[in-house]
């Protein structure tokens, strides 16, 4: 039996998939991880409100890394459906941030008004 936080962990593997393709040689060692909350202490810059996820931008010695928060998108998905679109759009929107360009040409079943 899978538990929730499992298929959470699917959920954003699987967006990572989807994405993969976009990120060539370059960013080939991209990193994507889930962590239960945001930190409590949010940069001056981000929004005051629980971000949904965030883009660690990497150093000489460590890669790139998009984090999926799992409580604040759990918190906001009525259902199945629509966490698992949340997913794909928090992990899309984060790989738009890390290649300068529209999340709608990363995945084109995003909204380019986002």
């Amino acid at each position: 039996m899978e538990t929730r936080r499992q298929r959470f962990d699917d959920l954003v593997l699987d967006a990572a998939d989807r994405v993969r393709p976009h990120l060539g040689t370059r960013y080939a060692e991209l990193e994507f991880a889930v962590e239960e909350v945001p930190p409590v202490d949010p940069a001056p810059w981000e929004e005051q409100s629980a971000p949904l996820g965030r883009l660690l931008r990497g150093t000489t010695s460590r890669p790139h890394r998009v984090v999926v928060y799992r409580r604040p998108v759990e918190l906001r998905a009525q259902d199945d459906q629509e966490l698992s679109d949340i997913v794909r759009e928090v992990v899309t929107e984060q790989v738009a941030a890390l290649l300068g360009v529209p999340p709608h040409e990363i995945d084109p079943g995003i909204d380019p008004d986002l």
